[in-house]
């Protein structure tokens, strides 16, 4: 009986003195209520009936989803959904005497975790107008983490991400601000067609200008071009009579012939290429005389301007 007594009491403090721990968790135990070590995932033994496993500890990611509203520096109240992601920052034996003793338990903690970074959050909020939320997801979380890194390293924990999934405004304050967008939008919209009318008729202006310019380019230059036509034109004419009246002079005949047969010629080209005109000419003597006297004068002074050329 007494060996049986004794086996039992064997096994008792056997059992009573082996603990596991999990992966991913780490124990704290307590002799006569003070801290005394930091058990590890795995097989531990610790003294039985005297050391008590005080709290088990999770050294994993943790995260938790937060719902509130703030209110902007103009009254305005907005509406948060967060996602919070946090950890133990190591197993060193301080930080997990922290964790285990700085709360009375998990409870108490996370909400001691959720009321100060929603403080955070809405101390924030405070000093910006309504306008300027929606494009501030960053800097907020930066504030956040700012402000909250070194009480959650007090508390042993550090703040791995802080995620603001929605930023809400009050219906009336919605409203308002699609209101301000469409204004806006119409303005710009506005705005952009004025500039595209005003390219548009600057672009036409040019474009005429040019073409405007580009015709009296051309009419200058077809007018230089027609005029150095006639004044050739003159010049070979006048080479022609000079040439025919030194050949006639060499011959001993007389000049005036040369005038009296362009007459005939012209009187010619009249009389067939006429389409019905009636042209009066003087057929007497005299007056061809006088049309041969007049046709030498403009002879002898296109030779003149010729030598001056």
């Amino acid at each position: 009986m007494e060996y049986i007594i004794i086996g039992v009491v064997i096994t008792a403090i056997i059992f009573f003195s082996i603990t596991t721990v999990q992966q991913g968790l780490v124990a704290v135990t307590t002799i006569f209520g003070k801290y005394n070590r930091t058990l590890y995932p795995g097989l531990n033994f610790k003294i039985p009936l005297i050391e008590v496993v005080f709290r088990k500890i999770s050294i994993q990611n943790r995260s938790v989803e937060l719902g509130f509203n703030a209110t902007t520096i103009d009254q305005a109240n907005v509406n948060f959904t967060a996602m919070l992601l946090y950890s133990v920052i190591n197993q060193d034996e301080e930080t997990i005497k922290n964790v285990a003793f700085k709360f009375i338990d998990s409870g108490n903690f996370m909400q001691a975790l959720t009321r100060s970074v929603e403080g955070s959050i809405r101390a924030y909020v405070a000093t910006k107008k309504q306008a300027e939320i929606l494009g501030l997801r960053r800097e907020i979380t930066e504030a956040v983490k700012d402000n909250m890194d070194k009480t959650l390293e007090e508390w042993g924990y550090h703040l791995i991400d802080l995620q603001i999934n929605d930023i809400n405004f009050d219906e009336e304050v919605m409203k308002s601000m699609a209101k301000v967008v469409a204004s806006n939008n119409m303005k710009s919209a506005a705005e952009n067609e004025g500039q595209a009318l005003l390219i548009t008729k600057t672009k036409a202006a040019e474009a005429e200008g040019n073409a405007i310019k580009i015709a009296a380019q051309a009419e200058m230059e077809a007018a230089q071009l027609r005029g150095q036509g006639i004044a050739l034109f003159r010049e070979e004419v006048a080479k022609g009579l000079s040439q025919a009246a030194k050949v006639m002079q060499d011959g001993d005949l007389d000049a005036s012939f040369i005038l009296f047969s362009m007459w005939t010629e012209a009187v010619k080209n009249f009389a067939e290429q006429g389409k019905g005109n009636v042209i009066f000419l003087d057929g007497s003597l005299e007056g061809m005389q006088k049309s041969m006297k007049e046709m030498m004068a403009i002879s002898r002074l296109d030779s003149n301007l010729n030598k001056k050329d």
